[in-house]
């Protein structure tokens, strides 16, 4: 007796007629820049980048410290020594590089959580002089 379900023969299945990636079999993507082989990003990659911002003097001390005083508990990193003109826009780049919220607080960046060391390292990377870390 035959099964209802079962196939009269084993012939191999056809290839599908409409395959959407098949134009892209022989495509390549673009090399990426400002990365190194490794995924390493590379010294002086946002000066070449397009619609890159341009470099902001950090001449003055700035002093980077952690603070839980006065927030319930919570820790935030506190900039301070930024120059004026350009804290606001320093705040959104460093929102987007840490992926933390910011905030200006009077003369001083607020960046919420414990982000002394990135923070710093950031700053130094972006051509910050001198930078104190605290506690």
């Amino acid at each position: 007796m035959k099964r209802k379900h079962q196939r009269e023969s084993l012939e191999p299945a056809e290839a599908p007629r409409n395959d959407a990636f098949a134009a892209l079999a022989g495509l390549q993507a673009p090399p990426r820049r400002g990365l190194e082989p490794g995924g390493a990003i590379a010294s002086g990659a946002a000066a070449e980048s397009p619609g890159a911002e341009p470099a902001i003097a950090l001449d003055a001390k700035l002093i980077v410290r952690r603070e839980t005083k006065g927030r319930k508990g919570k820790t935030v990193t506190r900039i301070l020594g930024l120059p004026a003109p350009h804290r606001e826009r320093l705040a959104q780049r460093l929102r987007r590089a840490l992926g933390c919220g910011a905030t200006l607080e009077g003369e001083d960046l607020v960046l919420l959580g414990s982000l002394v060391d990135r923070a710093a390292a950031w700053l130094e990377a972006e051509g910050a002089r001198h930078v104190i870390r605290g506690n």
